[in-house]
């Protein structure tokens, strides 16, 4: 027979780790790889459904070295970003279009967090449980998964900007999008290379806000970086001139984006465009400065 104890632990780490479950996603990034990075994930998304569960039931019996798990728990959880970070950082030597520092951060950044919405799920479950019964229980297990999807949803791109084709030029040997310089080619094979296969498109910032988020680097990165990961990327090693760029129109922010890519499908280029993150790290909010209110 279950005690009064364990139907709220066992409900709040079902709930808990089925919320990791959902949370955790091998998409066009393959990361976290199949299938062991999945099960790292997964066993330490179980430990803080678990530690969640049992700190509420622990209380009621005024055990307090629970608290003391919990900051223990937290500890891992910041040793998880670190792993991350450091394993993100040395695979991203070996893309021909990187990742940036920027992104890296932020993916390690959302294992961490998950992780704690894992936690405060299983906690949440697990005192409704305690305070109710397991069917306002089940009630609140399932709430929390709104909760985890609210927190899991960042803006993407097509939120700050608007992102139409860019036309792709040469003037001489300066290669253009639009009316945005974007580097010299002096190589005629090059020049052929870039006329045949490259793409080019203009993002335009919606507000003050966006124009100072677009020009951080870490950002910009991350476009070129999505654009080659899932429309591919015609070039190789020792390729300077057919690396993608992007470079800004100084006078209004807009940003000009310059790729090689496999498939030439522009209607596709802007998609993927618009659904890059906006990076936590890259956003800047000039417009909440006094000065500027």
């Amino acid at each position: 027979m279950l005690n009064d104890n364990m139907i709220p632990v066992l409900l709040g780490v079902i709930f808990g780790f089925s919320n990791r479950l959902i949370m955790l996603r091998t998409d066009y990034r393959q990361y976290p790889t199949y299938q062991h990075g999945k099960m790292i994930h997964l066993s330490l998304g179980f430990i803080a459904a678990a530690l969640g569960a049992v700190a509420v039931p622990a209380l009621m019996e005024e055990d307090y070295t629970a608290i003391t798990f919990l900051v223990v728990a937290a500890q891992q959880f910041r040793d998880v970003r670190n792993m991350e970070r450091e394993t993100l950082s040395k695979l991203d030597q070996l893309e021909l279009v990187k990742r940036g520092t920027t992104y890296i951060e932020g993916i390690a950044m959302v294992f961490e967090s998950r992780n704690y919405l894992v936690m405060f799920a299983a906690f949440f479950t697990s005192m409704v449980t305690v305070f109710s019964d397991w069917k306002i229980g089940i009630l609140a297990g399932i709430v929390s998964y709104f909760v985890s999807k609210k927190f899991m949803a960042g803006s993407n791109l097509k939120h700050i900007a608007d992102i139409v084709e860019g036309e792709v030029r040469l003037d001489g040997p300066h290669l253009y999008v639009d009316d945005i310089y974007i580097m010299n080619i002096g190589l005629n094979t090059n020049q052929e290379l870039i006329m045949k296969h490259g793409m080019g498109l203009i993002i335009k910032p919606k507000d003050q806000n966006s124009i100072v988020t677009l020009a951080n680097l870490g950002q910009r990165q991350a476009i070129l970086h999505n654009l080659s990961i899932i429309m591919g990327v015609y070039r190789d090693s020792g390729e300077p001139a057919l690396v993608p760029l992007s470079k800004r129109d100084l006078n209004d922010g807009r940003l000009g984006v310059f790729f090689l890519p496999q498939v030439k499908d522009i209607k596709k280029a802007i998609e993927v465009a618009e659904l890059v993150p906006v990076l936590e790290n890259a956003i800047r909010l000039p417009s909440e400065s006094d000065a500027n209110k």
